[in-house]
This record gives C-alpha cells, structure tokens and sequence, in this order.
C-alpha cells in the first residue's frame, strides 16, 4: 500500500506552533478540504483508487470523506442540495456566490489550487497511477530547482482539479537533460 503525504509546504511545525504562540495562543486548524464536485460516484471511484483507500464515512449522496495520517479530503456533491431540497434545511444569510453548490459545480475549473501528495518512490508510484489510467491529463515526472531539487508529476481529477504528486527520485542519466 503506497502511503501517501498531504504537504505541510515550506513551515515547519515548531513555525506553526511559534505562530501560533504570537497569536496569543488561538489555533485554527485545518479540518478538511472539501471539493465540491460534478459528477459524485465518479469522483469517489477516482479518488479510492488514487488514495488506495475506501471512503471513510459517508453521509447518503450528498458528501464523502477520505481520512488519513490525521488528514481529510471531503467530496461534496454539488447536485444534491439542489436535488433533494426535502433532505437539507439550510438557515443563515444566503449568499450565491458560495452557497450555489450546483452552480460551482458546473462552473469552469480555474485550477486556481493544487492538491499536493507526497510518496516515498516518485518513480513507483508515477508507474501505479498510469496504470490505473485515472486521467487523461497526467504528465510525465518533471523537475523544477530553485533552492533544492524538486521532482513531481500531475494529473487531474474528474473535475480538473490539479493533483500534484512529489517525492523521492534519482533521475535516470540523461533524463532532465544533464
């Protein structure tokens, strides 16, 4: 089973902790990243065999979530509230431009975010995800340098959200060029 690693980016945890102490002492933390998604079942199919995993708990048609190493990524159906009106009380100002899940649903994909993953052989896990043919966007290993050397591919999910996988890699002689 491949492991797989939301990235915590540049900050390392005593930075957080720090941050959080100069903030005196309120925390936010991260509990989910939800996607709000087109097509519901498809993005559940997608994402178990991306992530090696069945969906950890499930709420009817309307919302799905992967938990893992203390990590949640959510899929929220953005037909069902719409769709099943009798099922869902919504109270509070309504406000279009974020409460409209359908529409956002059906809205272009700016690809203005990048799910990031981190797995311990690049190499390996470049060849699994191929495999499973998942995307029709899913590009070869690259490499990019500013101050360390930084190997990734991406593909995309079923509604063009970018998915960036990184991780451990020698490249070949002569692969990048070198």
């Amino acid at each position: 089973m491949v492991i797989w690693h939301l990235q915590y980016g540049c900050v390392g945890m005593g930075e957080l902790v720090e941050a959080n102490i100069r903030r005196g002492g309120m925390v936010v933390h991260l509990g989910s990243i939800y996607l709000i998604v087109n097509d519901f079942e498809k993005s559940i199919t997608f994402y178990e065999k991306l992530l090696e995993m069945s969906v950890t708990s499930r709420n009817m048609s309307r919302f799905a979530e992967f938990v893992f190493e203390g990590h949640n990524i959510s899929l929220m159906n953005g037909h069902f509230d719409t769709d099943h009106s009798d099922k869902v009380v919504h109270k509070g100002e309504y406000n279009e431009s974020v409460d409209d899940l359908k529409s956002i649903a059906l809205a272009p994909n700016t690809h203005k975010f990048v799910l990031n993953f981190w797995d311990e052989d690049l190499r390996r896990e470049y060849k699994r995800v191929k495999g499973l043919h998942l995307s029709e966007m899913l590009t070869s290993i690259k490499y990019v340098c500013n101050v360390s050397p930084y190997y990734y591919f991406q593909l995309t999910d079923p509604d063009g959200n970018v998915i960036e996988v990184t991780g451990a890699y020698t490249p070949k002689d002569g692969e990048f060029g070198e």
